[in-house]
């Protein structure tokens, strides 16, 4: 409810990753290789992540937190954010790929694999960037320190994803692909128990 109260977080993430998408477009025109179309998509899903999911906890107010500290436990309120986070990563996703596909034509040989490590990828982001934002909100809203701190955890994340989406438009059996989706999975476990177990120490102060 807060985030659709201010409605230019969520606009201006949508309008960063079409106008990414439109530059892409009219200066590249065409994408033949499959490792480049994969590296051009998860640049621009890395970055719309930034805006959409990073600059959440920046927009809040001290008052405001004071006030939902409050209301409800920490548990709760990073559950409720990495939750809604996830969705909005997906749905940039979802949009993402579809525009992306249109523009720049690439064969996906296997589009269920495909699919799941873009969405695996996306909810990944969204629960790394959920943690990292709050601490960037409590050291002053430092964006810089959130780049900082983002870039050793989203790497990992960044490469497995790539690999996994690369393989599928090459259409690697399925055999080859399960250490790439059992990794991905494993990050994104990771990513949100860490969040779970570490905000509270973050909110009492």
């Amino acid at each position: 409810m807060s985030d659709f109260r201010n409605p230019y977080t969520l606009s201006g993430a949508g309008l960063f990753m079409l106008s990414s998408l439109f530059v892409c477009y009219i200066t590249i025109k065409r994408i033949s290789t499959p490792s480049i179309w994969v590296a051009l998509y998860w640049i621009i899903i890395l970055f719309t992540s930034f805006n959409a999911v990073a600059k959440s906890f920046v927009n809040e107010s001290r008052s405001r937190m004071l006030y939902y500290y409050t209301l409800i436990n920490p548990a709760q309120f990073i559950l409720a954010k990495m939750c809604y986070h996830a969705v909005l990563m997906l749905l940039l996703s979802i949009a993402g790929v579809v525009i992306y596909s249109t523009l720049f034509q690439m064969t996906i040989q296997d589009p269920l694999l495909f699919w799941t490590g873009a969405m695996l990828g996306s909810t990944g982001l969204a629960f790394v960037l959920s943690l990292l934002s709050t601490i960037a909100a409590k050291a002053g809203n430092n964006l810089t320190l959130l780049a900082i701190l983002g870039l050793p955890i989203l790497l990992p994340l960044i490469l497995v994803s790539s690999a996994l989406t690369k393989n599928a438009i090459d259409g690697l059996d399925w055999a080859v692909q399960w250490k790439y989706a059992f990794v991905l999975l494993g990050l994104n476990v990771v990513c949100f128990s860490l969040s779970v177990i570490l905000f509270p120490y973050l909110w009492r102060e």
